[in-house]
């Protein structure tokens, strides 16, 4: 029976995943060339296991890009977007009562690092314009500071997390550790929050999102970024922390978790600076994970690496390489609905 309040895992049964396209008003201007292929094969591969919302400034042109596919599936909303990190300015769904419910936070791009006066208001605006079912409830959660690509649930009542984004300054810093965790846990219906304190990516604008780093795969298996075998690495010493951290965790049954690997990805650098490249940033979907891949011969260890986390599901890749130059991967660029949400 579902509890009164339930924050789904991602493997929950879906309906629909959320994509905000690139144009020439994004900072992928000058590269959308390279970047919109990205975007079609991630709407495609969607589009051939369940419902596609997409918001865009033209419709048609992003029709016309994606060719032949299931249009009974793909639902298209014009409205003006900052950028297109739909997983940290997209709905975040609850269960209350058992009812839908689409919880709409506040996004200030990390931290107010960017502009997003626009993304901001895009769940509000895709709950007017009736992109969700009609029995889906929307609840205001501002002015709290919350991105999805911060939260994993397990859907049994853990949260996990990591104290470098959730108490970074500009978000919530007027609140201390304990009072956020108060709010965590009463506004998704949790038992308890799990905070990672180690582990980054260069070049990761969100503050260390738990996405980047470790993913839940079911309640009691944890996917993460391994340290890799090089000590010069400046990774090194943090991801051997945050692999300590996860190795004492305990699932609420009060077991070590099973953890699986994930390779560290290889260096990719553009003008100078090293980008976030990591194999942590999948998408789950109905029947199939979505892996982003980027070229190298450690996609296929990526590859075999999940498959044990999810044996029953076909494992996609995806060539990502040109959203790390925005600083982001195939995670953050999506977001995900439950059954009935779409």
């Amino acid at each position: 029976m579902m509890p009164a309040l339930f924050f789904p895992p991602e493997w929950y049964p879906q309906s629909a995943v959320q994509l905000t396209w690139p144009h020439e008003g994004t900072d992928w201007s000058d590269m959308l060339d390279e970047v919109l292929p990205c975007f079609v094969n991630i709407a495609r591969e969607i589009l051939k296991h369940e419902k596609l919302i997409v918001v865009c400034p033209n419709a048609a042109e992003v029709r016309a890009s994606l060719g032949a596919v299931n249009e009974a599936n793909l639902f298209l909303y014009e409205f003006p977007s900052n950028d297109t990190w739909a997983r940290d300015h997209g709905g975040i769904s609850l269960f209350v009562d058992g009812k839908p419910c689409i919880c709409d936070f506040t996004f200030n791009a990390w931290g107010m690092k960017f502009p997003a006066n626009f993304d901001n208001q895009l769940t509000f605006s895709l709950y007017g314009a009736h992109a969700f079912s009609p029995d889906v409830a929307y609840e205001n959660c501002m002015p709290f500071v919350l991105e999805g690509g911060s939260l994993e649930s397990d859907g049994a009542g853990t949260l996990l997390t990591t104290s470098e984004c959730l108490l970074s300054v500009n978000r919530n810093d007027s609140l201390t550790k304990d009072e956020i965790e108060a709010y965590l846990l009463e506004r998704f219906g949790l038992k308890r929050v799990l905070w990672l304190d180690s582990g980054f990516l260069e070049g990761d604008d969100t503050d260390s999102h738990i996405d980047t780093l470790v993913r839940f795969c079911d309640p009691e298996t944890i996917a993460y970024v391994q340290p890799g075998d090089n000590p010069e690495d400046l990774h090194f010493e943090e991801l051997m922390q945050m692999e300590a951290e996860l190795k004492a965790f305990r699932t609420l049954d009060n077991k070590p978790y099973r953890l699986i690997g994930l390779p560290m990805a290889d260096p990719v650098f553009f003008e100078g600076d090293r980008l976030p490249a990591t194999y942590a940033n999948f998408l789950i979907i109905n029947g199939a994970v979505l892996l982003p891949i980027y070229g190298s011969p450690k996609d296929e260890l990526a590859v075999k690496q999940l498959q044990l986390a999810f044996p029953d599901r076909e494992i996609v890749g995806i060539f990502c390489l040109p959203l790390l130059k925005q600083h982001g991967s195939l995670h953050c660029v999506t977001m995900q609905f439950p059954e009935s949400f779409v």
